[in-house]
């Protein structure tokens, strides 16, 4: 593998906006906060329309791109250079990091206390739609968003030959010449800092979880010193595997990573309720099935409930966000594959690894509610998140060794999604990237060493969530991106493959 050089002006502007900009919202966080929090509740109240339209709209057009003409088209010459499933581990893993172990056991809580549609809360209908919900908004809506993205850049760089993996590249087919000008790389620093916000929501997930298994261990109390501690185990571990890069590195650690979710998957649902966890999955995919129409064009804009907004909208607009970074690591990663291949795979193994988690986790934990033996809306409301998390790993049989294995699944889960996001940074920030080729491998540990610093700085000061918040808002202009990226594939594939 050769080592690509670096694009001076986009690691320099990258650098230096992320810094500028992290160390204005953190001194001005008092007044940041609140005034970022009403951004983006004036975003998801007053463009929920927009984003519901846009993912759904999506499935529209990945479908015409996999089953019309255009889907044979292979992306690159000669065969994958992945299995099927090194690939499948590598691109779930990138797009899920440690908020898929998460969100699949606090989600459906969250659902049975405040369900939609006006149910009444912690009824058997709530119920019902506990894990339903889950299951939406982690499976094929947000994976579409994931999907288009991959194919343009995919196609951009194995057919269309463009010398670098940006975003700006995959525009050109219609930004033309302003790719390589002000506005190309305008979006490019766009979306590094849409990235690296983005890290910032998983980490400021994945932390306070990882630190309450480790304090219910060791018998310890959290502090931001363990909190500093996580990261730097964290640090080593992805920069590690990136430094090696995607054959010896990132690949392996994608496929234990995949191993190990699906080994404790297993035993979850072998060691609990299993027929429960079995039936009540029939019963919530066949409700998401049946109501996927209405779910993706729910707003409530007479009963104003707010549900929509706070979960469906916020979900479409961090995905949407977090998107670039995903289509290109998953681009990169797909050469010698179909368009119709990429599109399949990307919505099945995406929301077939989502869909799991929620059933045995989000499954078991309303098991656990419903049933009287352990109020988890109480530990939600009094004690927090994690806590909630800490009691469900607890209740299981050989709970010490579940944490322990928990653990360790959360550390390399999160792993996976860094070490694929300091490859992709520094494939940004690199001039030209030719097939072949790979970023320097010091220009990979600066990225990584990078989002370390930026992590432990934001903690210590408490200033992770503002910078969480706009890069989520910074989802709005990347509905532009999508457009752009919309119509530079259209325009590429009739100027390419001409109707007969």
């Amino acid at each position: 593998m050769k080592n690509a050089k670096v694009d001076p002006y986009i690691f320099g502007s990258s650098i230096l906006v992320i810094a500028v900009s992290s160390v204005l919202l953190v001194i001005n966080r008092e007044s940041a906060e609140p005034f970022l929090d009403g951004v983006m509740t004036g975003i998801t109240f007053n463009l929920d329309w927009l984003f519901q339209a846009l993912t759904f709209g999506l499935f529209i057009l990945l479908a015409w791109l996999a089953f019309g003409r255009f889907g044979k088209i292979k992306l690159g010459q000669g065969r994958p250079e992945f299995t099927t499933f090194s690939w499948g581990a590598m691109l779930f893993c990138a797009g899920m990091g440690t908020s898929i172990m998460f969100w699949s056991v606090l989600e459906p809580i969250y659902y049975y206390m405040d369900p939609p549609f006006g149910l009444e809360s912690s009824g058997n209908d709530a119920a019902d739609w506990a894990v339903t919900y889950g299951l939406f908004h982690w499976g094929l809506s947000a994976w579409a968003l994931y999907a288009l993205p991959t194919v343009v850049i995919a196609y951009s760089f194995f057919i269309k030959k463009q010398k670098s993996l940006k975003i700006s590249s995959a525009c050109r087919g219609v930004l033309g010449k302003h790719a390589d000008g002000f506005i190309g790389k305008a979006i490019d620093v766009l979306v590094i800092w849409s990235l690296v916000g983005g890290l910032g929501t998983s980490l400021g997930l994945g932390v306070p979880m990882v630190s309450a298994v480790i304090s219910e261990l060791l018998t310890i109390e959290e502090s931001i010193g363990l909190s500093i501690g996580i990261i730097l185990i964290w640090t080593v571990i992805y920069c590690t595997s990136a430094y090696f890069g995607l054959y010896k590195g990132i690949k392996k650690l994608s496929d234990i990573n995949v191993y190990m979710a699906l080994a404790l998957a297993i035993f979850v649902l072998v060691c609990g309720p299993t027929l429960y966890i079995l039936s009540n999955f029939t019963n919530s995919f066949g409700l998401m099935m049946q109501n996927f129409l209405q779910m993706s064009f729910y707003t409530d804009p007479n009963g104003q409930s707010g549900f929509p907004q706070t979960w469906t909208v916020f979900y479409w607009a961090w995905f949407a966000a977090t998107a670039p970074f995903i289509g290109l690591f998953v681009a990169r990663i797909s050469k010698g594959r179909t368009i119709r291949e990429l599109i399949c795979s990307i919505l099945l193994w995406g929301s077939v690894g989502s869909w799991l988690y929620f059933a045995v986790f989000g499954g078991y934990a309303l098991h656990l509610e419903t049933n009287g033996l352990l109020s988890l809306t109480n530990v939600l409301t009094n004690n927090g998140e994690t806590a909630v998390i800490v009691e469900v790993l607890r209740s299981l049989p050989f709970s010490t060794i579940v944490l322990i294995f928990f653990l360790i699944l959360a550390f390399i889960f999160l792993s996976t999604s860094l070490d694929s996001a300091t490859y992709v940074l520094s494939s940004i920030a690199t001039k030209e990237l030719k097939d072949g080729e790979e970023p320097a491998r010091w220009h990979r540990l600066v990225w990584g060493f990078t989002l370390a610093a930026l992590a432990i700085s934001l903690i210590s000061v408490g200033g992770l969530k503002v910078v969480q918040t706009s890069a989520v808002i910074a989802a709005v202009p990347i509905v532009i991106i999508y457009l752009l990226l919309t119509l530079s594939l259209v325009k590429w594939l009739k100027e390419d493959f001409p109707k007969q």
